[in-house]
């Protein structure tokens, strides 16, 4: 299964992108004395009047989780923030109000952050349900008066599979600074994205669905390849005491179809790394949760299930690093694609029945693509794709007979994708290559694309349209599809249309997100007979309303960088050797 965001990740813990409110938030003056009369214990176990925390200052209440993805990228914010007004009469009090937060992990998410500022333990939601607090991070302002003057986001930058460079709107920052001046905010309440609160079960636990007899095997197929220890999931669901506080977020994902990520159209093919819940799955899920999560008899757990430590595929018999040097990846803010090239010294064809492309640091890496250039090469594309790698895919293990070739002189481009997590780390990720002889060789797998570089995508264009055509010279079966485009793609789709008329999609992402760089493989390959022709069409959205566009006022041309685009429609097929692969063409649509 494909993770989670990182910045979307996890159980798609990133709720719908922000909106500004029109409603005031609520100032009543007897909410700020309940909140006075507090008596909370700190992140360091000692009581503390929250009253006399607060004096008379400016306050600012930052409601924070520990695993929540968008907690971790706005702690270090927000104690610059506590920095910026501390002498400006503004005092920032953090409140973890999670059951399933401890205080050993409250102060360790503290320490990473760097925060400073006092952080007080509400696992009983009395702050939360005071203040109507319901996600992390959200953050609740009182003015000196003790009314609420701000409630909602900390700014614009992340959202659900949004990750700006930069925020548009600093909504917190310019709150606290008018309050400062002596006015008050402009906007006053914004809609507050994150993970929901864990808060104690409002109902006692029942029925017969429990998480020991039918969640945890769900969890365990779905879920664990990604939701454990060290993995890119901003948290672990390998017990029932990690599922406490998440049922409220694990019910909204997969209400919208979130999670697991999964984009292509389900009344479109048939792929055997489909992820997707069945809507037996999702009741047994939803019911569980609605019934208040009961653990159940232990001893109907099934048998936890076990992941490969080291190589999914046979050893290899060469692993190519991305760089000589690890990664520095930084805790917070937007990595734009890294582009490593390595020559891998190849004097002669070399040919591989197996490839797989390992993460050094999983919880940072979001995908990495292996191109081939091979000597000779146009500029046009990036080259042919020889592995890829997201969460819980696969390595490309060959049939017995089938081998890709890897022409002489050929050099190998990485292009990587970093998730900063909130803490800075490194990473060295590899592939491992398995060889074979060129004489046990049958078939031989190709890569193939079709690639469009010569499109304009007018700024502010919602619906932009750009083609490209594989035309099949001879039979190729295909194993699997992959679409690739950049922040302002919107919808991919292959279409064949068959030597005797007849057409077939063969794959429609009606919503492709950036962050989910997925290869789709048919449950059963696909034959391309001689004379195929397969479209591929991309729709960009170039408009304001695609909250990840870096500039919607901007003509966007063809390029490697997230803010330019690329439009690629990535083929893995085999064919017999000693034959012409394939040729492409190119075309460009356009409009809106």
């Amino acid at each position: 299964m494909n993770l989670l965001l990182k910045y979307a990740c996890g159980l798609g813990l990133i709720c719908s992108c922000s909106i500004l409110c029109g409603s005031q938030p609520d100032t009543d003056i007897g909410t700020s004395n309940r909140v006075n009369e507090l008596q909370l214990p700190d992140s360091y176990g000692k009581m503390q009047s929250v009253g006399q925390l607060r004096g008379t200052e400016i306050t600012v209440f930052a409601f924070i989780g520990t695993e929540c993805p968008l907690a971790k990228l706005y702690g270090p914010r927000l104690q610059t923030l506590a920095q910026r007004f501390s002498t400006s009469g503004v005092r920032f009090l953090g409140v973890a109000s999670n059951v399933q937060d401890s205080l050993t992990e409250v102060t360790n998410y503290a320490n990473r952050a760097g925060i400073t500022f006092p952080v007080l333990m509400d696992t009983e939601q009395t702050l939360a349900e005071l203040l109507k607090a319901t996600r992390t991070p959200e953050i609740v302002v009182l003015d000196a008066s003790g009314k609420i003057a701000y409630r909602g986001r900390v700014d614009d930058q992340y959202a659900i599979s949004v990750a700006k460079l930069k925020p548009a709107r600093e909504d917190l920052a310019e709150a606290l600074q008018s309050l400062v001046d002596g006015t008050q905010p402009k906007v006053s309440q914004t809609t507050a994205v994150g993970c929901f609160i864990g808060r104690k079960r409002s109902v006692t636990p029942h029925g017969e669905i429990t998480y020991s007899k039918h969640i945890a095997p769900i969890f365990n197929s779905r879920c664990l390849e990604c939701h454990r220890t060290d993995q890119i999931a901003p948290f672990p669901l390998e017990s029932f005491a990690d599922t406490a506080g998440w049922g409220a977020t694990i019910a909204e994902v997969i209400r919208e179809e979130r999670m697991p990520p999964w984009n292509a159209n389900p009344e479109v093919g048939h792929f055997r790394n489909d992820v997707r819940l069945t809507a037996d799955e999702k009741r047994l899920i939803l019911t569980w949760i609605e019934n208040g999560c009961p653990e159940g008899d232990p001893k109907d757990l099934p048998p936890a299930p076990t992941f490969a430590k080291g190589w999914r595929m046979a050893e290899p018999d060469l692993v190519i690093h991305v760089r000589e040097k690890p990664f520095d990846v930084p805790a917070t803010g937007v990595v734009e694609y890294q582009y490593f090239e390595v020559d891998p010294g190849f004097t002669e064809d070399k040919y591989v029945v197996a490839t797989e492309a390992r993460p050094g640091n999983p919880a940072v890496v979001h995908h990495i693509i292996a191109f081939l250039k091979v000597p000779g090469q146009k500029d046009v594309s990036l080259g042919k794709m020889l592995i890829g790698y997201a969460p819980g895919t696969s390595p490309l293990i060959f049939p017995e007979g089938s081998a890709m070739r890897i022409p002489a002189g050929s050099k190998i481009l990485f292009e990587m994708h970093y998730t900063p997590n909130g803490v800075a780390q490194s990473d060295h990720s590899y592939v491992g290559l398995k060889f074979t002889d060129a004489s046990s060789v049958r078939n031989e797998v190709v890569g193939l694309e079709a690639v469009n570089p010569k499109f304009k995508i007018p700024a502010n264009a919602e619906s932009h349209t750009v083609t490209a055509k594989e035309r099949f010279q001879e039979e190729i079966t295909l194993l699997s599809l992959t679409p690739h485009m950049h922040l302002r793609g919107k919808a991919f789709r292959y279409d064949a249309v068959y030597p005797d008329g007849t057409t077939e999609t063969l794959l429609d992402v009606p919503k492709y997100d950036f962050n989910w760089q997925l290869r789709y493989e048919f449950a059963e390959p696909k034959v391309m007979p001689k004379g195929t022709v397969v479209t591929c069409t991309a729709i960009f959205d170039n408009s304001s309303s695609n909250a990840n566009n870096p500039d919607p006022a901007k003509e966007v041309t063809w390029g490697q960088q997230s803010w330019e685009e690329m439009m690629i429609g990535f083929f893995t097929g085999v064919r017999t050797v000693e034959k012409p692969a394939a040729e492409s063409e190119t075309g460009a649509g356009g409009g809106e």
